[in-house]
């Protein structure tokens, strides 16, 4: 099995931890985590996949074990987190790589791609939207409601998805037998959205999670224009993302590869071994490396 380093940058004075493994002249593929989570996510599939890609799995800022200033030292929007993933990635000297993106990692991945097309080499993504599609009104009708207004009423029903229980059920939903996954998991992320001063950073996020559909436009045109070989591993019963996020990419990419599996939002607990399989394949006829 590869050894996987444990590693901190210095980023625009902010200390990100960031997890590497593999030889570092393979080709790169970038892994951008979701919420409430952290690197943690990938810590089976690194290994899975460094045999024969170099790989960088960052902790954004507020997350895992990457630094968290408080709200009023850091403005925390997916612009900020793009910017400072662009230049971890620079001061490792990446240029050209693979993403892999879920959740909150996919609005980060996209401006990624659109402002720099000529970096990526491929995508891949996990229940990471990029089409109005894929939003599941029952989740993110409160989240909604939220960012039109900050009312006491809807900043408490905002906090209700940084309960233990709301936790657990993103991890638990949709997936076909539920002991397959770990409640570390759960009570992992929980730990550390609980922090003092740590949902401030969450509710931050929640409002600028307005700014990802209007760049939607933007990141079809980056997809029409670049054709980027695409694969989509989609938990078919995410509560969150549904799988028309997932064939919506195929407006776009015609010769995206789909897989609608059966699992939920994080569907490395429960199908890491298929989607490691997918990813390493894909990979191997997008970049030659099979």
């Amino acid at each position: 099995m590869s050894t996987v380093h444990h590693r901190y940058a210095d980023v625009s004075g902010h200390r990100i931890f960031y997890r590497e493994a593999g030889d570092a002249d393979a080709p790169t593929i970038v892994l951008l985590h979701g919420f409430p989570t952290s690197s943690f996510m990938f810590r089976e599939l690194i290994p899975a996949l460094a045999g024969r890609f170099h790989v960088i799995a960052p902790d954004h800022l507020g997350f895992g074990l990457s630094d968290a200033p408080p709200v009023d030292a850091f403005g925390y929007t997916f612009d900020a987190l793009t910017d400072l993933t662009a230049r971890l990635l620079g001061q490792l000297g990446v240029s050209r790589y693979a993403i892999y993106v879920q959740d909150y990692g996919a609005p980060i991945g996209w401006r990624l791609a659109v402002a720099d097309p000529g970096a990526i080499t491929a995508i891949i993504t996990q229940n990471g939207n990029g089409y109005e599609a894929g939003f599941v009104e029952s989740f993110w009708e409160p989240i909604r409601d939220y960012q039109r207004e900050q009312t006491p009423e809807n900043e408490a029903n905002a906090r209700g998805a940084l309960t233990l229980d709301a936790i657990r059920w993103q991890y638990l939903t949709g997936v076909p037998d539920e002991s397959v996954v770990s409640p570390d998991t759960w009570h992992h992320d929980f730990a550390l959205v609980s922090r003092p001063g740590n949902d401030e950073i969450q509710l931050s996020l929640f409002r600028d999670y307005a700014s990802n559909p209007p760049l939607y436009p933007a990141l079809h045109a980056y997809l029409r224009a670049h054709r980027p070989p695409l694969l989509a591993a989609w938990g078919r019963n995410d509560p969150i993302f549904g799988p028309d996020g997932a064939r919506a990419f195929a407006d776009d990419v015609p010769d995206a590869e789909i897989h609608l599996i059966d699992g939920g939002h994080f569907l490395l607990e429960s199908a890491g071994d298929e989607v490691a399989d997918l990813i390493r394949g894909f990979l191997g006829r997008a970049l030659g490396t099979a």
